[in-house]
């Protein structure tokens, strides 16, 4: 709390895109939250046609703190940015909550808490995956790994620290203007644009410990191809726009692709299809390995979700990187 007793005011963000399933439980969970704190909640729907704004309509009816707005562009970057600039006014803080994802009680008051504890300009949190079904849990166990995601920092739990990147989770409404707010180019990866752009411009970005939040993954390997076609492609924009070197981490993954292609010469010399063996050998390996440790059979296709998700982040990257100009341009 400030000084005087009194707390920052609030937006709650919730961009959504046929989200039926979620979208009631996830508002009704968030609601003692925004009581608390004095907050709207914005649900920015980009044309759901499975009820979702149905279901909004009709706890909105109940609480007027609750607000459906259309985003016509349907990306969650405009999502968010039509937010802030309709009901952003009076507001000091911007709270972004993923439709597709579970929260504790206490998460909007412990990111507010971390914002005037630190000072800082962004509060990011932690994102631990969980899944229910044999396909989803493999997905989980595979993005909770460093074999999945390479190490980044909020895909594991944090004690609190000064970061480049996390997942969004509140942002300083003057800061975020300040900025520009999202580059609605971007359908991935917007988060760590935005995140360079803050920290290019002095601002401050802080991984907290005292909350995390649950995402729930794809629950095809088809959907978990896509997605990280997304990501791949998000990345590379982001190169290309801030004329950035990938790390480490990243450059692994794109190493992909070659090898694929590589790969298809081994009838010229066998030799061209070991690099390929290696890499599926250490990701189907770790997924006997997880699933003998954590004896849990269903881990034992994490190797190979986790193969989907390289394979989908690389061809993405390259597509981005290669493809024709017009596509590879950035404002």
């Amino acid at each position: 709390m400030t000084q005087t007793g009194v707390l920052p005011s609030s937006l709650i963000v919730i961009p959504c895109l046929n989200e039926a399933a979620h979208i009631g439980a996830l508002v009704h969970e968030l609601r003692p939250a925004a009581e608390r704190l004095g907050a709207r909640i914005i649900v920015a729907d980009g044309g759901s046609t499975d009820g979702t704004r149905a279901i909004v309509e009709e706890i909105a009816v109940k609480d007027p703190r609750i607000i459906l707005l259309h985003n016509e562009k349907r990306l969650q970057s405009a999502a968010i940015n039509l937010a802030v600039a309709s009901y952003g006014e009076g507001a000091e803080y911007l709270i972004r909550i993923d439709a597709h994802g579970g929260y504790p009680p206490d998460y909007c008051d412990r990111l507010i808490e971390e914002a005037l504890a630190t000072g800082a300009d962004s509060v990011v949190v932690s994102m631990l995956t969980s899944g229910s079904g044999m396909v989803q849990k493999a997905v989980a166990a595979a993005q909770n790994s460093k074999l999945g995601t390479g190490g980044s920092k909020h895909r594991h739990l944090s004690v609190g620290e000064w970061v480049d990147h996390g997942h969004h989770a509140l942002m300083r409404i003057s800061a975020f203007k300040a900025v520009g707010g999202y580059d609605e180019t971007f359908s991935h990866n917007e988060d760590a644009e935005l995140d360079y752009r803050l920290r290019r411009a002095g601002y401050r970005i802080w991984m907290t410990g005292k909350t995390q939040m649950t995402y729930y993954p794809r629950s095809s390997l088809a959907g978990l191809y896509f997605q990280y076609l997304g990501y791949g492609r998000g990345r590379a924009k982001n190169v290309l726009k801030h004329r950035m070197i990938p790390k480490v981490r990243q450059m692994a993954p794109l190493l992909v692709v070659p090898i694929v292609v590589l790969a298809a010469f081994s009838f010229v010399h066998w030799l061209a299809v070991v690099p390929l063996l290696i890499w599926a050998s250490v990701c189907l390996g770790y997924g006997v390995w997880t699933a003998i440790s954590q004896r849990n059979p269903d881990s034992a296709l994490a190797g190979i979700s986790a193969m989907v998700m390289h394979f989908g982040w690389s061809v993405g990257f390259w597509l981005q990187l290669l493809g024709p100009r017009s596509q590879r341009r950035v404002a």
